[in-house]
């Protein structure tokens, strides 16, 4: 309902932000630039949200504006408000520092559209700071829909896998493409892959494949490639680069193409290999050299690439 008003007083979590006495980084350079947050409180066309007829939901409540508006609210921090069936919400109000993935969520199961406004409330020290709410929800209260290219570069333990996950976690439908090599009996490999698909959510699909230009041709919705450099490693065994390096060259002029030509909302992952001492081994040298150029390729083809650093954004290229 385009017409109603919700303002938001406070939209802190219940102990406000910066929380009293807390010595975090968060809440200690919130203090240093004497900025404060108060509890979340919710205005519904003047009147406190309290005192609005509401159902009470698991996880919060689903409440009628005075204009006969449905807003559906996250009771407190770390709550996943459950929708009514077959509604479409005009507003929610969720709790997107701790569960930003249960706005995917009600956008998969159709309670939130692209007209729902989103809010995020209970905001507290698990974000970063209030800039960084700033740039997630520009990814999460309106989804980007078709043609877009994200590379996302980063060493070993970056933290480039859950930037890119953390992108889409508020998107309706994301296929998750693993470009790994699968069955090579590595117990350690096989757990960092488990701990990944445990971290992703459950509605989303995944494809296991290293015919990845396939999957760019044909792909809808949103694409999570990871990784790029797993990618190249199976493509030269395949080809034999390792002995001829430009055995490789007609599978990346495919992917490079695919990449240009994708109508697909993409964000892939890849590991910058160049900044660290040269390799000491022809393989390694071999490998570093492919995937760099590979990066640079998909990179001048890309609306948008970033370096994760310690699980920071250094640099962001548009």
């Amino acid at each position: 309902m385009d017409d109603m008003d919700i303002e938001l007083p406070g939209t802190a979590g219940p102990r406000g932000w910066p929380e009293p006495g807390c010595r975090c980084a968060s809440c200690n350079g919130l203090r240093a630039e004497g900025v404060a947050f108060e509890p979340t409180r919710v205005l519904v066309d003047g009147v406190p949200l309290e005192d609005l007829p509401r159902r009470e939901v698991p996880g919060g409540y689903d409440v009628r504006a005075p204009g006969g508006g449905r807003l559906l609210y996250a009771s407190g921090p770390g709550e996943r408000p459950e929708p009514a069936d077959d509604v479409i919400y005009d507003a929610v109000l969720l709790d997107l520092a701790g569960c930003p993935e249960h706005l995917g969520l009600l956008r998969h199961r159709g309670a939130v559209a692209s007209a729902t406004r989103v809010f995020a409330v209970h905001n507290d020290h698990r974000l970063p700071s209030p800039g960084e709410l700033r740039r997630r929800l520009g990814w999460w209260a309106r989804p980007r829909e078709g043609t877009h290219r994200t590379l996302l570069l980063g060493g070993a333990r970056s933290g480039k896998s859950a930037e890119a996950e953390l992108r889409l976690l508020a998107h309706p439908h994301v296929t998750y493409v693993a470009t790994a090599s699968f069955g090579t009996g590595d117990a350690e490999w096989a757990a960092r892959v488990e701990a990944h698909r445990e971290r992703r959510p459950h509605w989303w699909r995944t494809i296991e494949t290293t015919d990845l230009a396939a999957v760019l041709r044909a792909g809808t919705g949103a694409l999570l490639v990871d990784s790029i450099g797993s990618w190249l490693t199976s493509v030269m065994d395949r080809a034999g680069a390792w002995e001829d390096p430009a055995a490789v060259r007609p599978q990346v002029d495919e992917l490079v193409a695919a990449w240009r030509s994708t109508a697909a909302r993409v964000v892939a992952v890849s590991d910058e290999v160049g900044l660290s001492v040269v390799p000491a081994t022809r393989a390694g040298r071999l490998f570093r050299d492919a995937l760099g150029e590979v990066n640079r390729r998909l990179a001048a083809e890309s609306e948008e690439v970033a370096l994760v650093v310690a699980g920071r954004i250094m640099e962001a290229w548009r």
